[in-house]
């Protein structure tokens, strides 16, 4: 069965999000060849995009934590209150640093196991279009149209395409265009998982 994914597939790895327990377990199912894994290329851009933007924020932050550290410092009855904020500083570093890690393990390890749908002149001019057709943010529309370029090319017998927020891709438009290459729209990744456990336990 090809299981087609998105962005938000990645970002529950990466950041050990809700639905990650779920996001791992399709992923072992994908490295014991029980499944394929499907990615759009643009899935693999965006979080990178997020994981550099938060890390400035955070490091913003923690400059000005540092200075509003080094003046309460100076008060001697705020001298031993100030430990759980210096904590706090020090886990925002922190945190850069492992969502980093985990996303380039998880990466490798999607690279290693999965297909990755190339980001093409057509998938471009299509998610143009998609984006006024089915009312999409251009981020989702990247995401389609890679999703339905490579069922239309190859056709699979058994396909799911597992996103995270049902109002990205609820269009009935969408659903019923999936449907045509034998691609069933599951909109949570646990839900998603359980739909894969069923399918294979279900094969003779």
């Amino acid at each position: 069965m090809n299981i087609y994914v998105e962005t938000n597939f990645v970002l529950e790895l990466a950041f050990e999000q809700e639905q990650c327990t779920s996001c791992e377990h399709i992923l072992q199912l994908c490295e014991i060849g029980q499944a394929k894994l499907i990615i759009p290329a643009y899935s693999f851009a965006e979080p990178h995009e997020k994981l550099n933007r938060q890390a400035r924020s955070r490091r913003n932050l923690q400059q000005l934590l540092d200075v509003e550290l080094r003046q309460l410092s100076r008060t001697a009855s705020y001298s031993s209150r100030i430990k759980s904020i210096q904590d706090i500083a020090s886990l925002i570093v922190q945190s850069n640093e492992e969502e980093q890690q985990r996303f380039v393990q998880y990466r490798k390890r999607l690279f290693n196991i999965g297909e990755v749908i190339a980001l093409t002149v057509d998938i471009l001019i299509e998610a143009a279009s998609c984006e006024d057709a089915y009312d999409l943010r251009p981020q989702d529309a990247f995401v389609y149209a890679s999703v339905i370029s490579h069922l239309r090319h190859y056709q699979p017998q058994n396909a799911c395409f597992l996103n995270r927020n049902s109002k990205d891709f609820d269009n009935p438009d969408i659903i019923d265009a999936l449907k045509q290459f034998n691609c069933k729209i599951i909109p949570r990744f646990d839900r998603g998982y359980s739909f894969l456990k069923s399918k294979l336990s279900s094969k003779p």
